[in-house]
This record gives structure tokens, C-alpha cells and sequence, in this order.
């Protein structure tokens, strides 16, 4: 825990010596993206090495075994029943006359085939709506937000400039309270940036000196709420798919190499 937190320490000095020497001498604007992702509330369904694996497990566990009391329970009542078709004097007659381990079993199996698994499909993915996180429940996804860029708007992660004082993380924890409310509840799971990208500003309005921005991208969990609208705004909550069709190509490619690749 020690060497952890002095790790932690010496890293947001590293970053803060250079976001100090960015902001003296550079001609890019320090920005910080968030990328807030809702992992997958329903299990995904297994690829094929899951699935051997799975029966692989499944195979040392019954190997190793013993036996359950239904299945105890199973022989008795085999040898009782032996006895008394040979009309042995030993018959626990009490025993007989109970329930048996097969009627039991029959019983279990007949309820269970009136049992159905409630459905996966919500009410957002029957009406296509992407402002919710109450869609694609087997899915990774990803917020984005309306962000305005000179005189053109587009969907891209939550983002904003770094402010004097503040280092990174402080910035993208503001950026994410100012864009989506203080009602989104999120984890961040480091202090450190996961992913980076850089564009430069188009000529007509590149002012005081600075062509361009470098974008640090935070990553976070969803834990629960929702994104406040303000203004109209329209959040969406996108799968890997909808992100590549949606989000600039060269800033796609960026943001995917910090994703976990689904495999389905």
C-alpha cells in the first residue's frame, strides 16, 4: 500500500511538472476526456473457449464429487423398494411410504418447464432510444455528449479545458459534473490518463497562439443515475458498433485502444 500511494504521488508530480511546462511554452490547449462506460448488466453469452472451459470445469467437479443427499437418498429408496418386492422383513415401511427421490425429481422438473427467463430486450431497445443506459444489457456502453468545436458540433466523450491549479483527474471529475449533473454517479479507476489524443484547430479560429488541443482520456465506471439534460443536449449511450459509426475516425481510434474488446 505504501509503494502504491508513493507511486501515486510521484506520477501526479510527473504530470503536474508537465502540464506546468505544456502550459508555459506550448501552443496546445490541455484538455481532458472522460470516457464513462456501463459495463454489461445481463452475462454476455460465452465464446467457444468460455465454453470449454466451462465444461471442463464442470467435468473436475463432478470427478470430485461426492455424492449429493438427493442422490443418497435416490439409492435407499432403491433398496427399499427391492426389499419389499421380495417381501423382506426389514422394510422401513415409514420410508416406503413417503415421497420418493424420483417423485420429488419429477415434481422439480415439471416446474421448472413452466418456468420462463424474463426478457433481456427493455423498452429502450424495442423504441431504438440511445439516451438511456436501460439498453443492450449484454453490451459495453459508452456516453457521449454534444461537444461544440468551432462552428461545428460533434458527438464525442464528455470533454473539457484544464483550468489553472487543477491537475487531470480534477479536471475530468469538474468536466463530468458540469456536462452530465451531479445525479450520474461514476467510479474513476485511476489518477493516471488511460488513453491520449491531439487535433489541431482549423485556421479561422485559432487564436492566441494555440492550433490545437491534446485531449487526456480518464476512464470510468458507470454505477447509477442519469446524465441531466441541459439545453436540449442529447446523451447517448453507444455499443463498440455505434461508437466506430458515430464518432471521427482518427478519435475513434484513440478511444477503442483503452476498450476492452468484445469478443461477440
Amino acid at each position: 500500500m505504501i509503494v502504491k500511494a508513493l507511486l501515486r504521488t510521484e506520477i501526479n508530480h510527473c504530470l503536474r511538472i508537465c502540464m506546468r511546462g505544456l502550459s508555459l511554452r506550448s501552443q496546445w490547449d490541455i484538455v481532458t476526456g472522460v470516457c464513462v462506460e456501463r459495463l454489461p448488466v445481463v452475462t454476455p453469452p460465452l465464446n467457444d473457449i468460455q465454453k470449454r472451459y466451462k465444461e471442463l470445469l464442470w467435468t473436475i467437479e463432478v470427478e470430485k464429487s461426492l455424492k449429493s443427499d438427493h442422490e443418497i437418498r435416490h439409492e435407499n429408496d432403491k433398496i427399499q423398494a427391492e426389499l419389499l418386492k421380495n417381501d423382506a422383513h426389514d422394510v422401513d415401511l415409514d420410508a416406503v411410504s413417503k415421497i420418493t427421490a424420483q417423485d420429488f425429481e419429477d415434481a422439480a422438473n415439471e416446474e421448472l418447464a413452466q418456468f420462463k427467463f424474463a426478457s433481456i430486450e427493455t423498452e429502450a431497445d424495442k423504441t431504438c432510444d440511445k439516451t438511456t443506459a436501460d439498453r443492450c444489457l449484454q453490451r459495453h456502453l459508452v456516453l457521449v455528449t454534444p461537444v461544440k468545436l468551432g462552428n461545428e458540433t460533434k458527438m464525442l466523450l464528455p470533454q473539457g479545458n484544464r483550468q489553472e491549479g487543477e491537475t487531470l483527474r480534477q479536471t475530468a471529475e469538474r468536466i463530468l459534473k458540469e456536462h452530465c449533473g451531479p445525479d450520474l454517479k461514476v467510479q474513476f479507476l485511476s489518477n493516471a490518463p488511460c488513453g491520449f489524443y491531439k487535433y489541431k484547430y482549423p485556421s479561422n479560429i485559432q487564436t492566441e497562439g494555440k492550433i490545437g488541443a491534446k485531449v487526456f482520456f480518464y476512464y470510468a465506471n458507470y454505477k447509477s443515475g442519469c446524465a441531466e439534460t441541459k439545453n436540449n443536449t442529447k446523451f447517448n449511450w453507444l455499443t463498440r458498433n455505434e461508437l466506430t459509426e458515430l464518432l471521427p475516425a482518427k478519435y475513434n481510434k484513440s478511444v477503442q485502444e483503452f476498450l476492452i474488446d468484445e469478443t461477440y
